[in-house]
């Protein structure tokens, strides 16, 4: 930050001694203390609370790329069955189609008309 030797901060001090006197310089070091103490702490939160936005930023940021990497996935098994569906024999199909008509009209004789059963 400063920089200040040894030699510096004994000037310093003296020149406080004589500005203050002996008696009020130990309460300036304590104010000063608990001043540059409180500083250090605020810089210290105000970090935390970066790194912590920066770590909220991150996190939105892998959580795309999985749903980029699972609508990858799922666009693949899409084509697959698009092809399993493309190469289905034609007679398979139609019974497939039979069996749902089959239940449908079951399910449309199961109804009661007029309300009535």
């Amino acid at each position: 930050m400063f920089d200040l030797g040894f030699q510096e901060l004994i000037v310093i001090f003296i020149v406080a001694l004589l500005v203050f006197g002996p008696k009020k310089l130990p309460e300036l070091a304590r104010t000063l203390g608990k001043g540059v103490r409180d500083i250090r702490q605020a810089m210290s939160s105000v970090k935390e609370q970066i790194d912590s936005e920066i770590r909220e930023v991150k996190d939105p940021i892998s959580f795309k790329n999985e749903l980029y990497k699972d609508s990858d996935f799922l666009k693949d098994e899409v084509k697959k069955l698009e092809k399993e569906t493309e190469h289905k024999p034609e007679g398979e199909e139609k019974r497939e189609n039979q069996t749902a008509g089959c239940d449908e009209a079951k399910l449309s004789s199961s109804k009661p008309k007029n309300g009535v059963r």
